[in-house]
């Protein structure tokens, strides 16, 4: 399983998500600090999720964080993050 695959599955399971797109992309950022060559290091996370109800961005990006702590400490260098709750989304 690759690592955008071991991100997607484990967000699903512990936000149950109504929307998520998980993003590789490294092939952005050749040449930058912590790439390296066949990606799977820097993502770009999109998720809807009513866990984030009444949470402030903070709290929402520390959740997901301290979710894939064991990614963040190998070998993704960078994590953007946009973390909604359902009546947040723009229609």
């Amino acid at each position: 399983m690759s690592v955008k695959d071991d991100i997607a599955k484990k967000l699903t399971e512990a936000f149950t998500p109504e929307s998520l797109d998980v993003a590789d992309e490294s092939h952005l950022h050749e040449g930058h600090a912590g790439h390296r060559p066949g990606g799977g290091t820097h993502f770009r996370v999109n998720i809807v999720s009513r866990t984030f109800e009444g949470k402030s961005r903070v709290d929402r990006h520390r959740m997901i964080n301290t979710l894939l702590a064991e990614e963040l400490a190998g070998g993704v260098h960078a994590l953007a993050i946009r973390a909604l709750a359902p009546n947040e989304q723009q229609r």
